[in-house]
C-alpha cells in the first residue's frame, strides 16, 4: 500500500517527486524517501515519518539539475518504520536502487541464498532482496536483470528501478500491485495513483499485472515482464484535473470531500436515469437483458466501508427485485468454498479498483463461471479491467483515508443498479423507479442544503463527548449497515472504539455495556421500524446510556429520550442510508479533530490496500 513516483524528463526532478509524494501520502506516511541522477551518481535521500521530514532533508536540493529520480511513501509490512527500512532501497555497491509496493512473499528464502553469495542486507525489508537480485543478475543490461530478478520472485509488486550508469533509463514493473504511466511532452511518469500525475499530464497507461516499462525522455516501451516483445497499450485521458485534488479551503481533505458529496451523487446518477420516464440506462454494465433475468442470486464483495455500501444493497435488492444477496468480505470470500456459476452475478465494490482481497475474490468468482461487474471510482483500474462490466461512480478523486464521498456515490451507484434490475426484470413498474429516481436526484439538493447547518450543531454537540473511551452505534433495518460505517468512521480517526449494532440486537449481550459513561448514538428515521427502534433506545436510556440521536424534523418523541438530538428532513424511506451518513461522518470529523487527530492521515491506515 506504498505511493511511488518517477520521472524521466527535461525539467528539475526533485520538486516533481516530492509533489508525487504529496499527492500519494494517503497510501503510507510511515517513512519517505527518494533517490535521482547527478554526475554520474545516485543521491539518494530518506526520512522516518511523514513526508515533512523528507522535504526538510532534501530542501536544499531542490533546484539540482537532474531529470531522472523516483521516489516512495511507505506503508510498513516486512520491518519497523525505520530510515534504515525507508525506501529507496540499494544494492551493495549502491549504484542500483528500487522502490516497491507489495509483497515478496519468498524474500525469506532469496535473502538466505543472496547472503550466502556475499551480498550484505542492511535493512529488514523484503523490497531489498528485489536490490540485491537485480545486481546479481546485472552485467550491462539493466533491463534484462529486472527481468530475471522478478523471474524468481513470488508474491506482489509494483517497482521502479534506476542503474547509476544509465543516467535517462527509468525500468518499471508490476504484478497485482497498481502502478500507471503518464505520458508528457519530452517526459514520461510513473505513479500507484493518478492524483500524483494530475498536475503534469492526463495522458495515462494503465499498465497490466506482469508488465514491464522503460521510460526514457520523451519515448517509452512496454512489454511483458517474461517477454521482451512491444506491446502496443492504449493512452486513457483522465478527466479529473489537479484542482480536484487540493483542498479548496477546508482544514482537511476529509471535510472538503464531506461537502463534495452532493455533487458526486449527482455525478454519478446523471445521464443513467430519465426522471420524467423512471428509465434507467447503464450501457457499460456489460450485461444483457437475457442475463439479467436469469441471475438466481447476487454476491456482493468487497471491504470496510466498501462492505457496508453492499449491506445497504442487499436491503434494497432484495425488496425490489426479490433476489437472493449474499454480501461477503473480500478477505473471507477468496478464500471459502464458493458455490458460483453463470447464473450467480458477482459485484465488487472498490474506491480504487486495485484492493487486493477484492480482486483476488472477482478472479476466483470469474473462474467458477460467474459474470462480474465492478463499482468503481477509478477510470483504468485493474478491477475495471478484469470485470466483465463497470458502473463508475464519478466521485473524483478521494484524498481523505477516510472514505466519505467514495461511501455515498457507491449507494448511489448501488440504488441506480437495483432499480434497473427492477426495471429489466419487472419488478418494479415506471411510477415507481420514477417516484425513487427523482428523489435520488432530490436528494442531492436537500443533502447541500442541510450540511452548514449539520456540521453547526454537530460541532457544538461533540464537547460533552469528544473525550469518551468508547461509543456505540445503534440502527435497524437498512439503516443498520449505517450505524456500523458511523462507528467504522470514528474509530479510524479518532481513535476511540467505537462498535456497530442492530439495535434490537443489543438485549442479546452488548447491553451490558450500558452505563452514564457509555455514549451511544442512534439512527431513528421514522421508517417501517421505527417504533421498535424506539424501543430499544427506551432501554438504553433506562440504564442511563448517554444518547445522541438522528431522527426525522418534527419527531418530538425523541427530544423526550435526549436532549442531544439531530433533526433530518424527511425523505423516502430507502434513501435514508445516504442522507443519515452525513452527520454520522461530520460527528467522526469534528471530534477526531478537536481531539487534535490527524484526520486525513490516521495512523496505521493506508488509503488503497493492495496488500493481503
Amino acid at each position: 500500500m506504498c505511493g511511488i513516483v518517477g520521472y524521466v524528463g527535461p525539467r528539475r526532478v526533485v520538486p516533481i517527486l516530492l509533489e508525487g509524494l504529496r499527492r500519494l501520502e494517503y497510501r503510507g506516511y510511515d517513512s519517505a524517501g527518494l533517490v535521482y541522477h547527478h554526475q554520474g551518481q545516485l543521491q539518494r535521500f530518506r526520512a522516518k515519518g511523514k513526508l515533512v521530514n523528507l522535504e526538510e532533508v532534501v530542501d536544499e536540493h531542490i533546484g539540482v539539475a537532474s531529470g531522472t529520480g523516483i521516489g516512495h511513501t511507505r506503508w510498513a509490512t516486512h520491518g519497523a518504520p525505520t530510515k534504515d527500512n525507508a525506501h529507496p532501497h540499494t544494492d551493495c555497491s549502491g549504484e542500483l536502487v528500487v522502490v516497491h509496493n507489495g509483497i515478496i512473499e519468498n524474500y525469506s528464502s532469496l535473502r538466505s541464498e543472496l547472503t550466502a553469495k556475499g551480498h550484505v542486507f542492511s535493512s529488514e525489508t523484503d523490497t531489498e532482496v528485489l536490490a540485491h537480485l537485480i545486481e546479481e543478475h546485472l552485467e550491462d543490461d539493466l533491463v534484462a536483470a529486472v527481468r530475471a530478478a522478478l523471474a524468481e520472485v513470488e508474491g506482489s509488486y509494483a517497482v521502479g528501478v534506476l542503474w547509476a550508469r544509465e543516467p535517462e533509463l527509468l525500468v518499471a514493473a508490476r504484478n497485482q500491485s497498481p502502478l500507471v504511466m503518464g505520458v508528457g511532452e519530452e517526459a514520461c511518469f510513473i505513479a500507484s495513483d493518478i492524483p500524483a500525475l494530475l498536475p503534469y499530464t492526463r495522458e495515462v497507461i494503465f499498465l497490466d499485472d506482469m508488465e514491464l516499462a522503460v521510460l526514457e525522455k520523451g519515448r517509452y516501451t512496454i512489454s511483458r515482464v517474461d517477454d521482451a516483445q512491444l506491446l502496443d497499450k492504449a493512452v486513457t485521458t483522465i478527466d479529473w484535473n489537479a484542482a480536484m485534488a487540493e483542498k479548496a479551503g477546508f482544514r482537511h481533505f476529509m471535510l472538503k470531500e464531506i461537502f463534495e458529496q452532493p455533487q458526486a451523487i449527482l455525478n454519478t446518477v446523471s445521464g443513467r436515469i430519465i426522471p420524467d420516464t423512471g428509465l434507467v440506462e447503464l450501457p457499460e454494465i456489460g450485461l444483457d437483458e437475457a442475463d439479467i433475468r436469469q441471475l438466481e442470486r447476487i454476491s456482493l464483495v468487497a471491504c470496510g466501508t466498501s462492505w457496508h455500501a453492499a449491506l445497504v444493497a442487499k436491503y434494497w435488492l432484495e425488496k425490489w427485485v426479490g433476489i437472493p444477496v449474499e454480501v461477503d468480505i473480500a478477505s473471507e470470500f477468496r478464500y471459502r468454498h464458493l458455490l458460483l456459476n453463470e447464473r450467480v452475478l458477482t459485484i465488487a465494490i472498490s474506491q480504487s479498483g486495485e484492493t487486493a482481497d477484492t480482486l483476488a475474490g472477482i478472479r476466483r468468482a470469474s473462474s467458477l463461471g460467474a459474470k462480474v461487474l465492478t463499482i468503481c471510482n477509478v477510470v483504468g483500474s485493474t478491477m475495471t479491467r478484469e470485470a466483465d462490466g463497470v458502473i463508475y461512480t464519478h466521485a473524483g478523486p478521494e484524498i481523505g483515508v477516510a472514505s466519505t464521498k467514495a461511501f455515498t456515490s457507491q449507494l448511489a451507484a448501488l440504488f441506480l443498479f437495483t432499480l434497473y434490475l427492477g426495471q429489466v426484470r419487472g419488478t418494479m413498474d415506471s411510477a415507481l423507479r420514477r417516484e425513487y429516481g427523482s428523489g435520488l436526484i432530490a436528494l442531492c439538493g436537500v443533502i447541500e442544503a442541510e450540511l452548514p447547518r449539520l456540521q453547526k450543531e454537530i460541532r457544538a454537540l461533540i464537547e460533552k463527548y469528544y473525550t469518551a473511551r468508547d461509543f456505540l452505534f445503534v440502527g435497524r433495518g437498512v439503516n443498520f449497515p449505517i450505524a456500523l460505517e458511523g462507528a467504522l468512521k470514528l474509530k479510524e480517526i479518532s481513535y476511540i472504539h467505537a462498535e456497530g449494532y442492530a439495535a434490537g440486537e443489543l438485549k442479546h449481550g452488548p447491553i451490558a455495556l450500558i452505563d452514564d459513561d457509555m455514549p451511544v448514538l442512534g439512527l431513528v428515521p421514522r421508517d417501517g421500524v421505527y417504533q421498535k427502534t424506539v424501543s430499544n433506545l427506551e432501554e438504553i436510556k433506562a440504564r442511563q446510556g448517554r444518547l445522541v440521536l438522528i431522527g426525522t424534523g418534527g419527531d418530538q418523541h425523541l427530544a423526550g429520550l435526549s436532549e442531544d438530538v439531530l433533526y433530518l428532513p424527511e425523505v423516502l424511506e430507502d434513501l435514508n442510508p445516504l442522507l443519515y451518513t452525513i452527520p454520522a461522518q461530520l460527528l467522526s470529523y469534528e471530534i477526531a479533530h478537536r481531539r487534535g487527530c490527524d484526520v486525513d492521515q490516521p495512523r496505521n491506515l493506508a488509503k488503497s490496500v493492495t496488500v493481503e
